[in-house]
């Protein structure tokens, strides 16, 4: 399968979320699956990494605009490139091309692509996946969340998230 994930940029090699990823790449590819990032630095580069030096294949989905406003370039740990001009054509790319989603701790960028594959499912846009969200903050995040406006969601639409503690349990939810 080909399996988006989304994350972060700020994680730096050797701290305990950079090396998270790194694991999580490395895992998927020795269960034989594509990885595809968002192919720049942070938990980007720890995916393509961990997938890389397991033998995987990692594409990665980049953007001009983003080169522009902060001057990122692909990690040297992607084998295939896909370059749009905008995030929006980026972001289409991520959700679209994959088999299944999983998402690190990440900022505004990441809860964005979360959210939109998540919306994109409930209004069925895109056929039903795996949309695996790794780490307790997702899952305190959004019980806050789904208890504040409970009543705005209901229980199918939240059944389309998956919650897993840690990377481990991520790729077990995603083979079963």
């Amino acid at each position: 399968m080909k399996i988006t994930v989304f994350g972060g940029s700020h994680p730096a090699e050797e701290t305990e979320a950079y090396e998270e990823a790194r694991l999580l790449g490395s895992l998927l590819a020795q269960k034989g699956h594509t990885v595809i990032t968002g192919g720049y630095m942070g938990t980007m580069e720890a995916i393509s990494r961990g997938a890389n030096e397991s033998g995987g294949h990692v594409i990665g989905v980049t953007c001009i605009d983003i080169e522009n406003w902060r001057g990122s370039k692909l990690n040297q740990w992607v084998k295939e490139e896909i370059r749009k001009q905008t995030l929006i054509e980026r972001l289409d790319i991520l959700i679209n091309q994959c088999d299944a989603a999983m998402a690190l701790a990440g900022g505004s960028g990441t809860l964005t692509e979360v959210s939109l594959m998540w919306n994109l499912m409930v209004i069925e846009s895109i056929p039903r996946k795996p949309l695996i969200l790794i780490g307790t903050g997702w899952k305190n995040t959004l019980d806050s969340f789904f208890n504040a406006f409970e009543s705005y969601m209901p229980l199918r639409q939240r059944e389309l998230l998956y919650f897993a503690d840690d990377v481990k349990e991520a790729v077990r939810l995603l083979e079963s």
